[in-house]
């Protein structure tokens, strides 16, 4: 099964939580719950937004299309700042949250750049 499939399955039964009724909608006002249940955290402007962006302000309902598109964004989203972090905890090997020089000349070392002391200065200048 390929993880987009995965993906759609777990979206699906969250939406079909909250659709007692089985009319493949759900309201909006469940849509905090629903998200809640797939382990994210919505504010009700984030809420609002997503609403907005499928053009559904104003609307009580949400089809499961929308729904799927509104957390088929989250994920990514998700999966983007994971990797961000996985990224960063490679840099800080030694755990202090932060990239110091000493990271930054290990890494490129690891990745065979050969660059002098002033050039790695020269990067961690300009971030």
């Amino acid at each position: 099964l390929s993880p987009q499939y995965e993906q759609k399955q777990e979206v699906r039964e969250a939406f079909d939580l909250f659709d007692t009724d089985g009319s493949g909608t759900i309201d909006v006002k469940e849509l905090k719950v629903a998200m809640r249940a797939l382990g994210f955290e919505p504010k009700k402007e984030e809420i609002r937004k997503m609403v907005a962006d499928i053009g559904k302000e104003g609307s009580c309902i949400i089809e499961f299309e929308d729904f799927l598109t509104m957390m088929t964004q989250k994920m990514s989203e998700k999966d983007t700042k994971e990797e961000i972090l996985k990224a960063f905890r490679l840099f800080d090997d030694d755990g202090t949250g932060k990239i110091s020089f000493k990271n930054l000349k290990r890494v490129a070392k690891e990745l065979g750049e050969n660059l002098t002391d002033e050039e790695l200065q020269v990067n961690v200048l300009l971030c």
